[in-house]
């Protein structure tokens, strides 16, 4: 990895879950990635099928000391996306498939990307064709013992489950070894943001953080 590429997927690892920014607002969501900085999590998706997502990519990471937090762009379905998101100041490129012309363009720009993926051969493939980080995509589909059958055999590929993670399941998946997961709708409740509740997407994000904390622990324990 290049050395702004290790810093991004240092700093995913660290939150330990992504923020999927689906359908996000522009009068809310600083308000929203503050209740999530507060609670720990600190890195955000801004999907590419927002209205202005390239906009909100730059208002929030303006919004954030550097280093702060990380922000990047998801679903992106094509090159010209990519090129677009990066251009806006996306520091990581996510999508639901696997495109290996997405991959060309982020490898380019020295940009962390995660395709979507769901088989082993899938996700060996993409790796090798330059993916730094793997989308499991849906999880929710194939849970966490998928997971962990894929990372069975194939330790050195880093995970990242999206789809269907929430706070009951987020330690399952960690456990099976995810390197980090993707949360939308379970981190960021709507008719809590809709009330302006955001103490309660800060507690959400706490309890994520926590969760996954602890499973890691009990992984480092169960592997010494």
């Amino acid at each position: 990895m290049t050395t702004n590429i290790s810093r991004v997927f240092d700093q995913l690892i660290d939150s330990g879950v992504v923020a999927v920014m689906r359908g996000a607002d522009a009068d809310t969501i600083i308000d929203v990635a503050t209740a999530l900085h507060d609670g720990g999590v600190t890195a955000y998706e801004i999907t590419a099928d927002n209205a202005n997502a390239a906009a909100l990519i730059n208002e929030v990471r303006a919004s954030f000391r550097d280093s702060e937090v990380i922000v990047g762009a998801g679903t992106v379905l094509d090159s010209p996306t990519a090129q677009e998101m990066i251009t806006s100041g996306a520091e990581f490129i996510v999508g639901p498939t696997f495109d290996p012309d997405i991959l060309e363009i982020c490898n380019r720009h020295g940009t962390l990307v995660a395709p979507g993926i769901l088989s082993p051969t899938e996700a060996l493939n993409a790796y090798e064709a330059g993916a730094d980080l793997l989308k499991v995509f849906p999880a929710a589909t194939v849970g966490p013992t998928h997971l962990s059958s894929i990372a069975g055999p194939l330790p050195h590929l880093p995970l990242m489950p999206t789809g269907g993670i929430n706070i009951d399941n987020v330690a399952d998946y960690i456990e099976a070894g995810a390197a980090v997961v993707g949360a939308g709708g379970a981190l960021m409740n709507t008719d809590a943001i809709a009330a302006g509740d955001f103490e309660s997407i800060t507690e959400t994000a706490e309890m994520f953080t926590q969760e996954i904390e602890t499973a890691r622990m009990r992984n480092s324990s169960s592997s010494s």
